[in-house]
């Protein structure tokens, strides 16, 4: 018999094969007689650490030596986020048991023609049509101007007054309440963004649009999000400020985890990147080659 109560101590459940995200909080992972725990109060629940991809630790939450110890032997993702995941505050690196992900973006990202093409389908995404120009400068000039259109037309259906888009980076209290909005619900859509990327073991720093950030993809994915769920939070946050007394802030933090849970979007932007990056498209090409091969 393998160690510990479930006899699969040193093997590995492939990630294609588990469940997605656990969520956590106010509670302390630990090790209970080899197996992974989670003690809450008077509760005790044994955590299925085999068959999650990563579990998300919120506010409360701590983990002992040996639970890392464990995750880590079984390649599971430990992330630590704020409430419902409106922030993402670290993570332990993946060692996922495939990297078709990785190295499909790394495929993409290396060919200035490919990172063209994932930059052009990212845009069709967002604006609804693929646009006939090939220069990165030109797409970003002609999303520019249509975010302007965006941002008054998400105004208006809120009924908020708005007076285009402003923030200083030195003092970004200075801006009105919807500019402070809009700065906090994409910083808590950057945070989902991030935890999908995590997920995936995609590699943050190759970005297609972005370039220069540590988080370039985590921002392109993000971006993705900003029309449909970045403003409707941000300027649902401004309506709620307008009838109480609470900071724009909390308000914004309260919206975006009520956004988070009835749309589910952090399985929609696993979904998109993997749409993205054609993962499906590269996964189907390599069976297809394997079935050659042994034929």
């Amino acid at each position: 018999m393998l160690k510990g109560r479930l006899p699969l101590d040193t093997s590995r459940v492939p990630h294609g094969d588990r469940h997605g995200l656990l969520w956590l909080e106010r509670g302390e992972l630990s090790v209970i007689d080899g197996c992974l725990h989670f003690t809450s109060g008077q509760y005790v629940d044994q955590i299925p650490h085999q068959s999650v991809s990563m579990i998300l630790l919120g506010p409360g939450g701590s983990v002992t030596h040996d639970a890392l110890r464990l995750l880590a032997r079984h390649g599971t993702v430990l992330a630590a986020v704020g409430a419902s995941g409106v922030r993402s505050y670290t993570a332990l690196p993946l060692m996922p048991d495939r990297s078709d992900v990785a190295r499909r973006q790394a495929e993409l990202w290396s060919s200035a023609r490919r990172r063209l093409a994932v930059a052009r389908h990212m845009y069709a995404l967002r604006l609804g049509e693929v646009l006939p120009h090939r220069d990165l400068d030109t797409l970003r000039g002609i999303e520019g101007a249509r975010v302007k259109t965006i941002y008054r037309l998400r105004a208006q259906q809120f009924g908020i007054d708005w007076n285009g888009r402003h923030y200083d980076r030195a003092n970004p209290d200075a801006a009105d309440l919807a500019n402070q909005a809009i700065n906090h619900a994409a910083t808590a859509v950057q945070a989902a963004a991030a935890i999908a990327v995590q997920a995936l073991a995609a590699v943050p720093q190759l970005g297609f649009i972005h370039e220069d950030s540590g988080q370039a993809f985590v921002l392109d994915i993000a971006d993705l999000f900003r029309d449909d769920v970045t403003l409707s939070i941000a300027f649902a946050a401004v309506k709620q400020a307008e009838r109480g007394a609470e900071t724009i802030d909390r308000l914004v933090r309260r919206e975006a985890a009520r956004v988070f849970r009835k749309q589910q979007v952090i399985p929609a932007m696993i979904d998109r990147i993997k749409q993205v990056l054609r993962v499906d498209e590269k996964l189907e090409e390599a069976d297809g080659a394997g079935r050659s091969g042994d034929a």
